[in-house]
Formats: C-alpha cells, structure tokens, sequence
C-alpha cells in the first residue's frame, strides 16, 4: 500500500506506520486491490484523501463515518461525500443536507461532493477507509479502525477547540478519545433513513459549530 499522505500527517503518524498491526494492515490492502483491481474503493490515491485534504494545523470539526460507499463510483476518500455526478444522493448524505437546510436555512447543494467543507477544515474522516464493492464493512477489523484511533488521538494532543461531530453509536465510542474540556463533542443518532427521525433531524449541528468556533476565534464554516 503506498502511503500518498502530505508530509504534515506523515510527520505525526510516522511511528504508526512502523506498528505491527499497520504493516499487517498494508499487505492486506496491497492483496485486495491486486486480487480485485476494479472493486476496492475509494482508488488507491484517494485512501488517505480526507487527511491530505485538511492538515492537523487546519482542523476545525471533524465528522465520523464508518467506511467508504461500497457503490462504485461513489467513494472518493471523504466521509459521507460522493462525486460531482453522482445522482440521486446516498439516502445519508440527503438526510444531512435536509438537516441543513432546516438548520441553516441553505438549500440543497447541487452535488454531494463535500471537498469545499474538508478546504475549509472539515476533517471528514471514516473509520474504516477501505472497502470492497457491494460488501459494506469489509475491511473492518483489519487495522483501520486502529489507525484512525490513532489520528483522533494526535488530534486531541496538537489541537484544542476543535468541534466534533459524532453521529450513530459506532461514531459515539470515540468520544472517549476526545477531551470535552477543550473541545465540543456535539452527538446524534446516525443520519441514515433507519434513524435520522430519533434525532438527527433537529439536532442543529451545524450552527452550534459555527457558534462555537466563532465564540473560540476560529471563524465559521461556510456549510
């Protein structure tokens, strides 16, 4: 696996790189994409997209996914985020969008590709950041979820006031990577069809993260 990572996150990751668990987790990636060149996704230059698009220094909210669409086509290394024309919207992504144009009032973008948020320090980060078409959660338990511990915590020791923006339970475990007191963890149920009426809707994440990065100095995310 080629690690195409800028050299601010390479610099701060480098010892995980030389872990056990993540030489292990290179060869198995390496195997997957060599036995099926055209099915693991996002492609190999976009795995580390979300970490290259936005460095530590830069990090105003973070948002947790699980891992990548395993439509094709879709993944492109951000969480939640798919290509300029990929019609219609995953069901999660239109559900965050309803919630934005509820909270925000702004209305529904005209494509799903979330990299004007990650350029303004939107770290949309998966858990997971690989995944094999049409089998959703297939590389879990092979390392990642390690790795992108691993990223939280650095995140956590470099930088303070940083919003956190944790949807579904499986997003919610990290909160206990994250220091509350310097930063604002902000929670909701997950925004897929089968729960974003229990919560997600209404919950207003996005103005209470403008709020408090405006509050802390840091300006607004144009969302």
């Amino acid at each position: 696996m080629e690690l195409n990572l800028n050299a601010d996150w390479r610099k701060i990751l480098n010892e995980e790189f030389e872990e056990a668990y993540f030489k292990k987790l290179a060869d198995f990636i390496t195997e997957e994409y060599t036995n099926y060149p055209d099915a693991i996704f996002p492609k190999k230059e976009e795995i580390f997209a979300a970490l290259n698009a936005c460095s530590i220094s830069y990090v105003r909210v973070v948002i947790l996914g699980q891992d990548p669409y395993p439509t094709r086509g879709h993944a492109h290394g951000l969480s939640f985020s798919v290509k300029e024309d990929v019609y219609p919207f995953p069901k999660s992504l239109k559900n965050i969008f309803k919630e934005l144009e509820s909270d925000l009032a702004l209305p529904c973008p005209k494509n799903g590709n979330l990299q004007r948020w990650a350029n303004q320090g939107v770290l949309l980060l998966n858990s997971t950041l690989t995944v094999r078409e049409g089998k959703p959660e297939s590389h879990t338990n092979r390392g990642w979820e390690q790795f992108t511990d691993s990223v939280l915590k650095k995140l956590n020791e470099e930088c303070k006031n940083v919003v956190y923006l944790l949807w579904g339970s499986k997003a919610q475990i990290k909160s206990e990577i994250i220091n509350s007191s310097k930063n604002l963890i902000l929670t909701a149920p997950h925004p897929s069809p089968l729960s974003a009426y229990r919560g997600f809707f209404g919950c207003k994440h996005f103005s209470q993260a403008n709020e408090y990065l405006k509050k802390n100095g840091k300006g607004i995310i144009e969302w």
